[in-house]
């Protein structure tokens, strides 16, 4: 039996991450995050997810002039929603439980969050999947999960990519791009990294909240880092 190093995590994917190549959601990478999940769930983490919206919509980037930046963003809330439930399905029809969580209220789709409800489903084994960001314009899932993280005490925060950690340049542009096994928050600004928007890594920073960023693609890298195994890139204070 696996010992676990983090008993409470939670995972940040895109929603780009579950695309294919005709920009709907891929049946066969929402299965392999299934996987993933559940790897982890049989060990007895708790697991918290925040998903975005981008396959969907992105917000002000989606570079729409009749669509102001504030609409934008709320139609980007609404796409994490869509984004959330089909997780949610899919766990559940793979036997795990999992129960999605909203900043903006829409019952019956989902819950309403509720910090002290949600760290209870937690400790009873249940997956949360946040949506709906922060449930406020202006700000990006990013932030939400490093929110989310630290209201309800996470030893970690996972950013799932399809890069294998974090490196000096682009390593799909650049062949001399050089991979980082180990940063603190500090080397990442004075580096210029761009980990994640400048309001969720300062909330990490000053929570003391660990982030590690890995590729969410490959197989049993989850289960490799809840079990105290290297990989990816380890972001933290000292």
């Amino acid at each position: 039996m696996d010992t676990i190093k983090y008993n409470r995590i939670l995972l940040k994917l895109s929603g780009e991450s579950l695309m294919d190549q005709n920009d709907c959601i891929c049946s066969p990478k929402l299965s392999h995050y299934i996987s993933q999940i559940k790897e982890i769930t049989d060990l007895g983490v708790e697991t918290a997810i925040v998903i975005g919206g981008g396959n969907i919509f992105r917000g002000v980037n989606q570079n729409l002039p009749e669509i102001d930046r504030l609409t934008g963003d709320y139609m980007g809330m609404m796409a994490t929603v869509i984004n959330a439930l089909a997780l949610q399905s899919a766990l559940l029809m793979q036997n795990i439980n999992a129960i999605v969580m909203t900043a903006i209220r829409m019952e019956p789709v989902a819950r309403f969050y509720n910090r002290h409800d949600c760290i209870r489903q937690l400790k009873n084994k249940q997956v949360v999947i946040f949506a709906g960001g922060t449930g406020n314009p202006l700000f990006t899932t990013d932030t939400a999960a490093a929110l989310r993280a630290t209201e309800i005490n996470a030893q970690l925060l996972l950013k799932g990519t399809r890069v294998d950690g974090v490196y000096s340049a682009d390593p799909e542009k650049y062949n001399d791009a050089v991979k980082y096994d180990r940063l603190t928050f500090n080397e990442c600004y004075e580096k210029n990294l761009k980990i994640m928007d400048l309001t969720a890594f300062t909330l990490c920073k000053d929570n003391n909240l660990p982030v590690i960023v890995f590729n969410i693609n490959s197989s049993g890298v989850l289960k490799s880092i809840v079990t105290g195994h290297k990989a990816g890139t380890l972001i933290q204070t000292k």
